[in-house]
């Protein structure tokens, strides 16, 4: 995806190669470069926005392929991870997009591979950076067993988790690049499910999130996805992980904060097999940092940071970091010194918005980090706390709080007056005892 972005941006200045070591599909289909993709992928606000800015237009080419705009909180049932149901309102101001992510892959893809100016080299590795400490001039890649040089004014390493940039600057001669891990031991179970009764439209994102109070940790969300489907995932942290058994995927769901994801799916009909997977951790390399960097180089998306899946901030944080490239190019030349540090450091940004979201959660896990967490840590998670609970008894806390988890405000947005004044002083309706479904939705989800 970020790759994919980056490409359409490179185009307006230069020709691209992208190197691809999978073999891409024609369409929405699976490919073993992206596993993740078998789990639930929300794109939330900001990352709509963001892509519907570098490919105008492409929000309804993926409406038009079967990908649904939903509304939040209208369009959605939430618990909180410190346990408030969340109110549904009708007027709303965020939007998700909610599909299979094989088919927002496939439809940004054709997309930008539509540019005369982008070539594809699939099945492709990458072995390492060409250059010096002081500029990259290019990459040595291995393509049917044959090793070969490109060069390139500008090369931009979107390759997600996997990313071996660090060792690829350790390298060149530059010092290694500080990071941090938030590892929550997190592990994910889906399975995809012919949306049950009268639900194939229409019906909203069911979210029960996992609660850092209490150990282990267990949540799970049903993402109504294209052809009438449900794409449901469950997950929980260290000694409470589902497994991959398919009998034992609802039983799981019914050990959920509350059995509402459970009780949904004693009428669905299951069309795939539990998939899994362990790689959750959060993971942040910190480039923007560097004492050093070499001009011809930057990295973007989750081969900066990584997050835990379950927020839904990684293809968010990665179009927004295709926002920033975009930004520099426009005010810079692409091969002028000092063009690729200015992408690092503008890139940056919606990492740490993500990064802060993320963690601001997993750190309390047990074990979760090798350094406990900070007093900063701590005293942002309390507030947050108090923040959530307001927005679930205040559609105006509720508001502003989305606008930060839709990453369309960093979260210093949650520390400005009037948030601070509904925080503290706002009057708050009692909380919701049960998930907010309609009498309507609950009898459409009945077989």
């Amino acid at each position: 995806m970020t790759g994919m972005l980056a490409a359409s941006v490179l185009a307006d200045h230069a020709d691209v190669t992208i190197i691809e070591r999978d073999f891409l599909p024609d369409g929405p289909q699976p490919r073993k470069g992206l596993p993740q993709a078998r789990h639930a992928h929300i794109l939330w606000s900001g990352g709509v926005k963001a892509i519907e800015e570098l490919l105008p237009g492409i929000v309804d080419q993926l409406v038009d392929c079967g990908a649904r705009r939903t509304r939040i909180m209208s369009d959605m049932v939430s618990k909180a991870p410190s346990g408030q149901w969340f109110r549904r309102f009708t007027h709303s101001r965020h939007t998700n997009l909610l599909c299979s992510r094989d088919l927002l892959d496939a439809v940004i893809r054709t997309r930008v591979l539509k540019n005369y100016r982008v070539t594809l080299c699939q099945e492709t590795a990458l072995l390492s950076l060409e250059g010096s400490a002081r500029r990259v001039t290019g990459v040595r890649i291995r393509s049917a067993h044959t090793d070969s040089t490109l060069p390139a004014d500008l090369v931009i390493d979107a390759s997600g988790r996997g990313s071996r940039a660090s060792v690829w600057l350790q390298e060149l001669g530059l010092p290694p690049v500080d990071e941090r891990t938030v590892d929550a031991g997190i592990g994910y179970a889906s399975r995809i499910y012919r949306a049950p009764g009268d639900t194939a439209s229409g019906f909203p994102i069911v979210n029960v999130q996992a609660d850092p109070r209490q150990n282990p940790g267990r949540g799970g969300t049903i993402t109504p996805i294209e052809d009438g489907r449900w794409l449901v995932t469950l997950a929980g942290t260290r000694g409470g992980q589902p497994n991959g058994s398919n009998e034992e995927f609802v039983p799981f769901a019914h050990t959920l904060p509350h059995p509402i994801i459970g009780e949904l799916l004693a009428g669905a009909e299951p069309e795939t097999d539990v998939v899994t997977t362990r790689n959750t951790a959060n993971k942040r390399r910190y480039y923007e940092k560097a004492a050093h960097w070499p001009d011809g180089f930057a990295v973007l998306g989750e081969a900066v940071a990584g997050y835990n899946p379950v927020y839904g901030h990684g293809l968010t944080a990665a179009a927004q970091s295709v926002i920033a490239l975009r930004r520099i190019l426009g005010r810079h030349e692409l091969r002028v010194p000092g063009t690729a540090w200015r992408i690092q450091k503008a890139a940056a940004r919606p990492v740490e918005n993500a990064w802060s979201l993320a963690v601001g959660q997993d750190v309390f896990y047990p074990g979760a980090s090798d350094q406990p967490p900070t007093w900063v840590e701590r005293t942002l998670a309390a507030f947050v706390d108090k923040a959530v609970d307001t927005g679930s008894r205040n559609p105006h806390a509720l508001r502003i709080l989305l606008d930060v988890m839709s990453m369309e405000k960093p979260p210093a947005r949650l520390f400005m007056p009037d948030m601070l004044a509904l925080v503290y002083l706002g009057r708050k309706k009692p909380p919701l005892e049960a998930p907010p479904l309609t009498d309507h939705e609950r009898e459409a989800a009945t077989p």
